[in-house]
C-alpha cells in the first residue's frame, strides 16, 4: 500500500477490501461465485458497512443491493454509484469490488464531513455480472431495471449446471417477479450513474495517471464454438493439391481478420480482435498427420458500432474465402453479443471539471472490456465511468491497485456528487 495520507473514505475502503480478500481467498487467487457464498458474503459486508453510516439497505428480486444515503429533497432523482461484487475463478480482488467500496467511501466522507445532499446518493451492488458463471450479459443490473429476458433465467451456471432462477431462488431472491420484469429501481429516478472500476488494461500505467474517465465501453460478438473442417492425412503421403489443411485453413483466417484490424487503425478506429481458444482432438491429432478439424472461440469488440458491422462483414467474406482456397468449411456455431455504450458527454464534461478543480490528472480512456455501466447506458440513463490504475490486468490474482490511486477516485466522486447541484453548465 502507498505511503500517501488517505481519505477516512479511503481508509474505509481499504479495510473493507482487506476483509473481502481474508474471506475469500481461494489460491491462487480469490473466488467469489455469482448467488454464491462468496458473492454473498461481500454482499452482506457492504450492507453491514453501509448501515454503520447511516444509510438504508434494501435488495430487489434478483439480489440486487441497493444502500441509500438520503437527501434533503425526495422530489429530486438520485445519484446511483454501483458496479458488482461477484468475480471470476481465483482472480483478483479488485475487479468490481473496488467501485463498489469507492461508494461507500464517498458516503463515509459525506457522513464525516456533516454534508448534506440535495438528492439521494444509491450505492449499488449488482449480481453476476462476471459472465464466466451465467452466459449472460450483465444480468444483475438488466434485472434491476427489469429488462432481463425472461429466458435468460433458465441460464446454467458453469461449475454447477444449474439454472439462474434456481440459483435466485436458492439464495432467496424472487425470479418469478425478475421473469415479469419488475425492476428494482425506475430509470426515470436516475439523475445520473457512476461506475468506477479499475482499468483492465495497461493506459493509465503508461500514461502515470492514477485515474481515467472513460468515454465509452466497447460492444462485441463472440463466437463460443466454432470449427474449422478439413480431412485428416498421413503428413508424409498427402502432396499438398490434395490436402484440406484445418490448421492453414485457420491461419489464413487469423491473417486475414488481422490485416483487417490493421485497416481499422489506419482508418482512426479502435477493435481488438482475440482467438482465445483454439484447439485440437487429443484422440485424432498427431505428429504425421493432416489435422481434419481444429476448434477455436474468436472475440471481436470496439465502441463503435459501425466498426462492429464492418469486421462481421469481412468475416463472412474471409470465411468463403478461406474455404475455397484451402478446401475447408467453417462453422461458427452460437453467437453472444453485447451493444457497445457511449458514456454521456455531460457527466463526462463535469468529472472533467472536478478533476481540474482538484488539480488531477484523469485522461480520457476507453474501456474495452464490459460493465454494468453499459446497462445504463443503454437503457437511456445518464452514464459515467471512471477507472483506477491498475497494473498486471485483471481476472487473474496479480491485480495491483494501489488503494491511494482509488482515493483519488473517491476525491472525485465527492466533488463530483457535491457539486453535482450546482449552476454548472
Amino acid at each position: 500500500m502507498s505511503s500517501a495520507v488517505l481519505t477516512a473514505g479511503g481508509e474505509l475502503a481499504g479495510s473493507i477490501l482487506d476483509m473481502l480478500a481474508e474471506a475469500t481467498t481461494d489460491a491462487p487467487g480469490i473466488t467469489r461465485v455469482a448467488y454464491g457464498s462468496g458473492e454473498r458474503f461481500a454482499h452482506d459486508l457492504v450492507r453491514k458497512e453501509a448501515e454503520k453510516l447511516g444509510a438504508v439497505a434494501r435488495v430487489d428480486a434478483a439480489g440486487n443491493l441497493y444502500l441509500t444515503l438520503k437527501g434533503s429533497r425526495q422530489d429530486l432523482p438520485a445519484i446511483v454509484i454501483g458496479s458488482h461484487l461477484d468475480s471470476v475463478a481465483h482472480g483478483g480482488n479488485f475487479d468490481g469490488a473496488a467501485g463498489v467500496v469507492a461508494g461507500l467511501a464517498v458516503m463515509a466522507e459525506l457522513a464525516g464531513q456533516n454534508i448534506l445532499l440535495p438528492r439521494d446518493l444509491i450505492v449499488l451492488a449488482t449480481r453476476a455480472e462476471e459472465a464466466v458463471w451465467f452466459p449472460l450479459s450483465y444480468p444483475g443490473s438488466q434485472a434491476a431495471l427489469g429488462l432481463l429476458e425472461p429466458q435468460a433465467l433458465e441460464a446454467r451456471r458453469s461449475d454447477s449446471g444449474r439454472t439462474l432462477a434456481e440459483h435466485m431462488r436458492e439464495e432467496g431472491f424472487d425470479p418469478d417477479a425478475v421473469r415479469l420484469g419488475v425492476p428494482g429501481i425506475d430509470a426515470g429516478t436516475i439523475a445520473a450513474f457512476v461506475e468506477v472500476h479499475i482499468e483492465q488494461g495497461p493506459r493509465l500505467v503508461t500514461a502515470g495517471a492514477p485515474v481515467g474517465i472513460v468515454t465509452g465501453i466497447a460492444g462485441g460478438f463472440r463466437y463460443v464454438d466454432a470449427k474449422c473442417f478439413g480431412a485428416y492425412a498421413h503428413s508424409g503421403a498427402e502432396p499438398r493439391f490434395a490436402r484440406h489443411d484445418s490448421v492453414l485453413g485457420f491461419a489464413d483466417l487469423a491473417a486475414a481478420l488481422e490485416a483487417e484490424w490493421d485497416a481499422i487503425e489506419s482508418d482512426g478506429h479502435e477493435a481488438t480482435i482475440t482467438f482465445g481458444r483454439v484447439q485440437s482432438d487429443p484422440t485424432q491429432h498427431g505428429g504425421s498427420r493432416v489435422l481434419g478439424e481444429l476448434g477455436f472461440t474468436l472475440d471481436v469488440r470496439s465502441a463503435e458500432a459501425g466498426v462492429l458491422d464492418r469486421i462481421e462483414a469481412r468475416l463472412k467474406a474471409i470465411l468463403a474465402e478461406v474455404g475455397a482456397k484451402r478446401g475447408v468449411t467453417f462453422e461458427t456455431g452460437p453467437r453472444f453479443t453485447w451493444e457497445p455504450a457511449t458514456m454521456s458527454p455531460a457527466l463526462t464534461a463535469r468529472l472533467d471539471r472536478a478533476a481540474t478543480e482538484l488539480q488531477m490528472r484523469a485522461p480520457h480512456v476507453p474501456s474495452g472490456a464490459g460493465h454494468d455501466a453499459a446497462t445504463f447506458a443503454g437503457a437511456g440513463i445518464p452514464t459515467a465511468m471512471l477507472f483506477v490504475r491498475n497494473e498486471n490486468g485483471s481476472h487473474n490474482p496479480l491485480e495491483a491497485m494501489d488503494i491511494a490511486d482509488l482515493d483519488q477516485a473517491i476525491r472525485l466522486l465527492l466533488c463530483f456528487v457535491s457539486d453535482f447541484d450546482t449552476d454548472q453548465p
